[in-house]
């Protein structure tokens, strides 16, 4: 198992700390760290700005870091919208947006382009979303293999988002060069049993991006009452690795006992305990990293 760390915790998305790519690749080598995970997207590594000197400047600063790049991380969801809305061939764009990942990946060294699936679309029937998920992605991978990457689906969106649901897309995909990107966060939200979940995902999963949250039960004020009223759900906030409610002990445990050896990432995409300043940043990613050593 190889601990990464993912770009998108200095991305700025939630008004943390924002470095440049080649700034976040340094910053990863001076945490110890290895390798890393990229965005695929603005501010790191869009394909509308992966010229070849900027691929050239990416490339030297993973070696210089002595870091490696193994995933790049894709943006996807195969909805389609209703209406008029099929008229835009949205599915197409994310195809090629897919594809050129593929190739960027090739250039810096990467096997793996992580993707989701889609959310679910009000009104439409799920046998069809299900099968645009289907053929998008086995034409992903069809693109793929042109660059040696592997498609890696993250268990992240609504559309084949339980365990036994992803599995079975993968195999409805049936393509050589998809597995998955199989996280804990989602299956523990829902209340899935994570070590007998990780187990069953564990030997068709390469990749594993990892954070930690707690509840905040929430309530609302009903004054004719004198009373609160429980809201559900509760709000997730994201705390340092191994102080939130995620049993990642059985997590990880599962996945090695299925025989997992992939990519473990560390990711910070939501605002988290401590503030985003780039000294709280560092604090957790290297919690991490000694988190996941010590039990590899």
């Amino acid at each position: 198992m190889t601990p990464s760390l993912f770009s998108v915790s200095y991305a700025g998305f939630w008004g943390q700390t924002a470095l440049s790519l080649t700034d976040f690749i340094a910053r990863a080598g001076q945490l110890g760290f290895r390798s890393v995970m990229i965005a695929g997207k603005r501010p790191h590594l869009s394909p509308l700005d992966a010229s070849p000197d900027l691929v050239h400047q990416v490339k030297e600063a993973l070696d210089l870091a002595n870091v490696r790049c193994d995933v790049i991380a894709g943006y996807t969801n195969l909805s389609q919208p209703s209406g008029v809305g099929s008229e835009v061939p949205h599915l197409e764009f994310q195809i090629a947006y897919i594809e050129s990942l593929c190739r960027i990946a090739a250039q810096v060294g990467a096997k793996i382009v992580r993707i989701f699936t889609s959310y679910d679309v009000a009104g439409q029937d799920s046998q069809a979303q299900w099968t645009r998920c289907v053929k998008s992605i086995r034409e992903m991978c069809e693109r793929a293999v042109a660059h040696r990457v592997t498609i890696a689906i993250q268990n992240h969106h609504d559309i084949a988002l339980h365990t036994d649901a992803l599995l079975e897309l993968l195999s409805d995909i049936d393509r050589p060069n998809c597995r998955l990107g199989f996280d804990a966060w989602s299956p523990a939200l829902r209340g899935e049993a994570l070590y007998d979940a990780a187990k069953k995902a564990a030997p068709h999963t390469v990749l594993t991006t990892n954070a930690d949250y707690i509840r905040v039960p929430r309530h609302l004020y009903r004054p004719e009452l004198v009373n609160y009223e429980p809201v559900s759900p509760d709000w997730v906030r994201a705390v340092p690795f191994g102080t939130g409610f995620i049993d990642y002990a059985a997590f990880f445990q599962g996945l090695r006992d299925g025989g997992f050896a992939g990519i473990a990432a560390y990711e910070i995409c939501s605002p988290i305990r401590g503030g985003g300043e780039a000294k709280n940043l560092d604090r957790c990613a290297q919690t991490y990293l000694d988190w996941i050593t010590a039990r590899k």
